[in-house]
């Protein structure tokens, strides 16, 4: 602690992301990143946009990957907001659109960043628990609040809801935002962005780290309609008037427009998880279903630290928190099929 810190920082507990090591021959599997390169499109765009102009500023508006989102999904330019992964716009939805006099609610257990930004923008929260198998029940979520932010499917425990659950809490929330952030759809779910021509509190996060393989180049988008997008606006030209490099709108709108790629690589890794997911069950764990790009499970004989522990001398790497409810279990990335192979080798070898 220094004497030179604002007050609200020695307040804070920062989101602590997966670890990324460099060991030898490692079988990366707990930060969801995907197991695929980018399209081969995508490496193309990137290299083109790395050239002389980058002495340039990039353009504030990133207008040509907005209008390549907004074609896509058969909505308007101004229904759509990008910024620095969806983590940076996650934070530019904390401050302009869910802080209110009645509380926020989110998932007790789901993506930790929620309630990071809730302290950092001072936001009154209330963790609403899952049931007990480990299920956003929206009947909780019948309750007077200020907004509502949750993931579909929820993270980490890769379950989904069905769209028109998402359009009931919706409905039932006509004057408070709420916000569907939806990393992992591209992985068995459907977007609630076909809702938002007919409810103007809805907004649908999405980011292309995770099924258009592109975590290293930071993109995320949200769509809504107009009045919210304009909020997202007004904190960013506040905040950073130009988020998106040039090689990164073009890698990410050539993304969008390889529609090939994307495709059959999602359908890779869910194939990849079904098979993945069999071969755990048959081992005696516990696999919570997934319509994400990892699975959350747990043996009923071994505790998950001491299973995350001894993965990791075999150099495979899972994720693990060590939280009420859930410290027994793995979050495992799905990887190739020479990856998962690897890792139930090591499993064969603990249990």
């Amino acid at each position: 602690m220094s004497k030179y810190w604002s007050p609200i920082v020695s307040t804070l507990k920062p989101y602590v992301p997966g670890e990324q090591p460099r060991i030898a021959n490692l079988v990366k599997l707990n930060t969801n990143e995907s197991p695929y390169g980018p399209s081969d499109k995508v490496l193309s765009a990137v290299t083109a946009a790395a050239n002389t102009d980058l002495r340039l500023y990039p353009d504030p508006l990133a207008l040509r990957l907005r209008e390549t989102i907004a074609a896509r999904h058969g909505l308007t330019t101004g229904e759509v907001f990008v910024g620095n992964g969806s983590d940076e716009v996650l934070a530019h939805i904390f401050a302009g659109l869910l802080k209110h006099d009645a509380p926020l609610l989110y998932p007790d257990i789901s993506y930790s960043f929620y309630s990071t930004y809730a302290r950092l923008f001072a936001i009154d929260a209330v963790e609403v628990p899952l049931d007990a198998q480990f299920r956003i029940d929206l009947a909780d979520y019948d309750r007077p609040c200020g907004a509502i932010i949750l993931p579909n499917p929820n993270a980490p425990t890769g379950i989904g809801l069905p769209l028109a659950e998402i359009e009931r809490l919706v409905a039932a929330h006509p004057d408070q935002p709420v916000v569907v952030d939806e990393a992992y759809i591209d992985f068995g779910g459907q977007s609630a962005i076909a809702l938002v021509p007919k409810y103007e509190n809805l907004l649908v996060v999405q980011t292309f780290s995770k099924s258009r393989a592109l975590a290293g180049l930071r993109i995320g988008f949200a769509i809504g309609q107009r009045p919210l997008i304009e909020a997202l606006e007004r904190v960013k030209d506040s905040f950073n008037s130009y988020p998106l490099g040039r090689p990164a709108q073009a890698g990410a709108t050539a993304a969008i427009e390889d529609e090939a790629w994307f495709e059959a690589t999602r359908q890779k890794i869910i194939a990849s998880r079904e098979r993945l997911t069999e071969r755990l069950t048959e081992r005696g764990f516990e696999v919570l279903p997934s319509q994400a790009n990892f699975v959350f499970a747990r043996h009923p004989g071994h505790s998950g630290e001491v299973l995350m522990q001894a993965l990791r001398e075999r150099a495979v790497l899972v994720r693990h928190f060590a939280k009420p409810r859930i410290a027994d279990f793995l979050r495992i990335t799905i990887g190739t099929d020479a990856e998962c192979a690897r890792l139930i080798e090591a499993l064969d070898e603990i249990l």
